[in-house]
């Protein structure tokens, strides 16, 4: 009873440490800002800050034409939000940083100090405001339903979709509406628009919800939708930046830009002709260069994306070859700290074991970015590399603490009776002999591994899964990218596992 009562006190200490933590992650992902963020307008170097570094660093979900996407045959992104905030890093004096991440982890980004801005197409809503400040509406413009052209004569608006499975994306506008106000309708949410967009395709949904121009640029690059007005009841609310509480320096220069922006007309005769340009079929209003469309068109097979391919490739097996190292030698030390006789060492390992394998690989590697971004500002890619080998650790831990549990223990009682120390017993026989045993339960950690690295995609990480949704993104065809990069992993994974077969065989002959 009293060790389960030291059991319960350390879960409990450690729920109440992770939920301290994570109460910023908790209020950025409701839209909620702490009473003491506020900061009085006389202290308020926003603004200064960005001159002081040198850079305006602007988060995005780039999956949203033409606001923001990724150029056609080109890694970078492009689109009307990306033109607009070069402008007003260009009239602040300093460099523009593009970060790009999910949808849904943009406000919390912005609340982490992970990017100075947010232009993602997001609209200006009273519930967002506060939790950060906005600029002035820079881009009117209502919503559409995307369908089938066979069912243009079927919905015609967002009434006609009763009982109907309807699209959006999380966290956005949309889903509000669509939650809302098509009560009678069954709501499906995803984080990526290509992911949308493929569901309709693949009928798992009849409709998705879009703002105006993206529905358009969807419609027009994808063969068989069309865009139609959704015509919910309320006024849509513009498109805006949103920016960190206590921002108004930093609000009131975009402001300015934005003025200039607005007065010249410069989104309708210079931004959303030249995103039309990057585009596929370059086919969205204002777009007038029909030979770069045509030549588009051409390069739009996937062997014109091999570097895409190979750079996400490239990226994977780096995270991945990294993690298998760091795990293997933490989960070793996590498992002799949780077999030996020292009891506080046991406890941590257990407890931290018991921990990482009861919470989702999700959470681990949103916490180590967000939330220990708040003390320290750790890079994507470091980020996913240290969630993943953490996680992999407990496993591997696990999985070497059964094989040392698996050899007899008369074999200890021999070595000891020669004279050797627990450290020699451990090193010499032990060890080697339970290496054996586990080697193919190492095997199959190490190809999950790989397939869990896939996870750093939603921060921003350039693996395989990131450069597929570009590809996706970028030629609006969902399942072929999809299959490319199943063939790739699986031809990692099985690589692995034909390499441990083959050590597995030598070490069987030894």
């Amino acid at each position: 009873m009293k060790k389960l009562w030291q059991w319960l006190t350390l879960m409990l200490a450690a729920i109440l440490l992770i939920g301290s933590t994570g109460n910023t992650l908790v209020q950025a992902a409701n839209n909620e800002q702490p009473a003491n963020n506020e900061q009085p307008a006389a202290n308020d170097q926003s603004l200064q800050k960005i001159k002081n570094k040198g850079t305006l660093v602007m988060g995005t979900s780039p999956d949203f034409p033409p606001y923001e996407f990724i150029a056609h045959g080109k890694s970078k992104i492009v689109g009307m939000d990306v033109f607009i905030a070069q402008k007003i890093a260009k009239d602040i004096g300093v460099k523009l940083v593009i970060k790009s991440m999910d949808f849904d982890s943009l406000l919390v980004a912005l609340q982490t100090g992970k990017v100075d801005m947010v232009m993602a197409g997001m609209s200006k809503t009273a519930k967002r405001a506060k939790s950060v400040d906005f600029s002035d509406i820079y881009y009117n413009g209502g919503m559409d339903l995307v369908i089938h052209q066979a069912d243009k004569d079927k919905y015609t608006n967002y009434r006609a979709l009763a009982g109907q499975a309807v699209g959006a994306q999380t966290g956005s506008i949309q889903y509000n509406l669509v939650k809302e106000q098509a009560t009678k309708s069954k709501l499906k949410s995803m984080d990526k628009i290509t992911d949308l967009i493929l569901a309709l395709q693949t009928n798992k949904v009849a409709a998705v919800v879009l703002d105006q121009a993206s529905a358009e640029a969807y419609a027009n690059n994808t063969k068989g939708l069309i865009a139609v007005d959704a015509h919910f009841k309320v006024k849509v609310p513009g498109t805006a930046i949103a920016f960190p509480k206590g921002s108004q320096a930093l609000v009131n220069s975009a402001n300015q830009s934005i003025a200039e922006i607005k007065a010249k007309n410069l989104i309708q005769k210079q931004y959303l002709p030249q995103a039309g340009k990057y585009m596929v079929s370059g086919s969205f209003k204002g777009s007038k260069d029909k030979k770069a469309a045509a030549k588009a068109k051409a390069n739009n097979s996937m062997w014109a994306y091999k570097d895409f391919f190979a750079a996400g490739l490239g990226y994977t097996i780096f995270i991945s070859a990294i993690s298998v190292f760091f795990g293997f030698l933490l989960g070793v030390i996590l498992s002799l700290m949780r077999l030996s006789h020292n009891k506080i060492a046991s406890a941590i390992a257990t407890s931290y074991i018991e921990f990482v394998r009861g919470t989702p690989l999700m959470v681990q590697l949103l916490f180590v970015y967000f939330g220990l971004g708040l003390v320290v500002n750790i890079p994507a890619l470091l980020s996913g590399i240290i969630a993943v080998s953490l996680n992999s650790a407990a496993y591997v831990a696990e999985v070497i603490r059964s094989g040392i549990n698996s050899i007899p223990v008369g074999q200890t009682e021999a070595s000891r009776s020669l004279g050797m120390s627990r450290t020699m017993t451990m090193k010499y026989i032990i060890l080697p002999q339970a290496m054996k045993n586990i080697w193919p339960a190492l095997g199959n950690e190490f190809v999950s591994l790989i397939k869990e690295s896939s996870i750093v995609s939603v921060i921003g990480v350039k693996d395989l899964i990131y450069q597929s949704r570009i590809v996706q993104s970028d030629t609006y065809r969902g399942v072929m990218p999809l299959i490319i990069t199943m063939i790739l992993y699986f031809i990692i994974t099985f690589g692995i596992s034909r390499l441990m077969k083959h050590f597995e065989g030598k070490m069987s002959h030894e």
